[in-house]
């Protein structure tokens, strides 16, 4: 199986046996046609159908499409949405996963006195996880960073999202900062881990 990453100005492939059908998996720039499966994955992986919060599920399913719409929209430079999908599925590109990629400046929580890239919104739709998506995802992430000239990428994780954090770490990320604002604590009682991974 061999994940085949495109990019307008480049493109190549990372090997990864451990998808289980016979398509072939290619991660790329989204699309407009890529957005309500973006927003389903995403809804899916951060917000519960169960629950007392079951019932508001559409309404941040739709909040998270409508922001994402603006952002591609927006064109803003050093800022990605990538796809993994798989181009044999009934002859469609169904989404598999995503992440978003872009350049922040000084945060009251990265206490830098410059640009910096950031990690977010990785979400793998819950079918496929385990299979490498997430890992490919992020190495591509990487590639493009690097391409934008920088050596430094960063993420938050919640504290208590142990599979998250557990890849994370497998693939080279370390812990930067521990979040310990109270009142975000108040709302939601794990932290969030401010994440670094120094580039090759």
């Amino acid at each position: 199986m061999k994940f085949w990453f495109f990019h307008p100005h480049y493109q190549h492939s990372v090997t990864d046996t451990s998808i289980p059908d016979s398509g072939q998996i290619q991660i790329r720039v989204a699309t407009s046609a890529d957005l309500y499966s973006i927003a389903q994955i995403i809804a899916e992986s951060f917000h519960s159908r169960k629950g007392l919060w079951g019932w508001a599920f559409p309404l941040f399913r739709l909040g998270i499409y409508e922001d994402l719409r603006h952002r591609l929209a927006s064109r803003i430079p050093h800022q990605v949405c990538l796809v993994a999908i798989d181009n044999s599925i009934s002859g469609t590109n169904q989404v598999l996963g995503t992440v978003e990629l872009s350049v922040r400046f000084s945060d009251s929580w990265a206490n830098f006195h410059r640009s910096f890239p950031y990690l977010s919104n990785l979400a793998v739709d819950p079918k496929y996880r385990r299979y490498g998506l997430g890992s490919s995802l992020l190495t591509s992430c990487e590639q493009v960073c690097q391409d934008w000239g920088f050596h430094d990428l960063y993420l938050h994780v919640l504290e208590n999202n142990h599979q998250a954090r557990k890849l994370y770490f497998k693939l080279g990320y370390r812990v930067h900062e521990i979040e310990s604002d109270w009142n975000k604590f108040f709302f939601n009682p794990s932290r969030q881990i401010f994440m670094h991974k120094r580039l090759k």
